[in-house]
């Protein structure tokens, strides 16, 4: 039976998670009377804690808002997502002027996790890999909204760097953008974090060839006896980004752009399109600006002409029609609102 200090502390993570609870609530999830939880009400402002009586039909106890909580208790999910989510931050700039209080806050919680979880923690962060991909948010034809983030399985994932770091195939039960299942044996690569996705990237041992799978998409893993070696050529995310540039698509779109590698690839990142790398001549190199074909295949058409216009530089479109026409569509609509200014 749980000691009278560790209910207290149960309630205070159930008030830390926000919102007013009824003496209901908290003395079905403590498992005590109503004044028993009034008791530990409190024993909590004894300490200094804010818990402040909420009146009427819905009324109970919460945390004042905006205080600053000590303790503050998380599980071993709950921090192993707060550290990933400082990682994640730290990779892509989104951190804070001040970098060393994200430094600092990923080493107090690392220091209070298990071993056990330390461990597998370690594992995750040796076989993760971010792509960087300016000018994108999501993956061009996706229905994923801006700043939508997949929902995953922590055990799955932790399998699944696990495997990555000790080489060892792994059991998979995938099911595909169309709603086919499947179960599938991998060679894990690695773990790739892309515009707001996750994927994994790996052999797929039945078929001989190289796959990318999203993570959120795997409903199981489990470890397999055995060993694989890791490849050689190119890392995890530029496998990841190769595949996108490579995979079947609605639409196939061929352009030539006027301009410098470094212009094209500002608005069309090599996880979006493929380039063509022509012979230069002379001193050319790749900043100079030549015609350069640029392919694509994508399931929507109609986010390419903003890009387009965006890029600033002259193109040709030589397929489809279909782009052609809503080039010229987005140009004499902003032709008009020009005119009507």
């Amino acid at each position: 039976m749980p000691r009278p200090t560790g209910r207290v502390l149960t309630l205070l993570e159930l008030l830390q998670s926000g919102g007013t609870r009824t003496v209901a609530e908290l003395a079905d999830r403590l498992g005590v009377e109503g004044r028993t939880v009034r008791r530990y009400v409190h024993q909590l402002i004894d300490l200094d804690v804010p818990v402040e009586s909420v009146r009427g039909r819905y009324g109970g106890y919460r945390l004042a808002p905006g205080y600053r909580l000590p303790p503050l208790m998380l599980s071993d999910e709950e921090a192993l997502a707060v550290l990933l989510g400082l990682v994640a931050g730290r990779r892509a700039g989104l951190t804070t002027t001040q970098h060393t209080a994200n430094v600092t806050a990923s080493a107090k919680i690392r220091r209070v996790l298990p071993k056990r979880i330390a461990g597998r923690l370690d594992a995750l962060l040796e076989s993760l890999a971010f792509t960087e991909q300016p000018g994108f948010t999501e993956q061009p034809g996706s229905t994923q909204q801006p700043g939508e983030f997949d929902t995953l399985d922590t055990g799955v994932l932790l399998t699944i760097a696990d495997a990555v770091r000790h080489r060892r195939p792994v059991s998979i039960r995938y099911t595909d953008r169309d709603g086919r299942r499947s179960e599938r044996t991998l060679h894990v690569y690695g773990i790739v974090a892309h515009s707001g996705r996750w994927y994994v990237t790996g052999k797929d041992a039945r078929i001989g060839e190289d796959r990318t799978f999203r993570l959120d998409r795997i409903a199981d893993a489990r470890t397999l006896p055995g060993s694989f070696e890791a490849p050689a050529g190119p890392g995890p995310a530029e496998r990841v980004l190769s595949g996108f540039a490579t995979a079947e698509y609605r639409h196939e779109v061929t352009l030539r752009i006027h301009g410098t590698v470094g212009q094209i690839r500002a608005r069309l990142p090599a996880g979006v399109a493929s380039l063509e790398e022509c012979a230069p001549v002379g001193g050319e190199d790749r900043a100079t600006e030549r015609w350069r074909r640029v392919e694509l295949r994508v399931e929507r058409l109609d986010w390419l002409p903003p890009v387009l216009a965006s890029l600033d530089r002259p193109f040709v479109i030589e397929r489809p029609d279909e782009l052609r026409d809503l080039v010229i569509e987005l140009a004499d609509r902003l032709a008009s609102y020009a005119r009507q200014a």
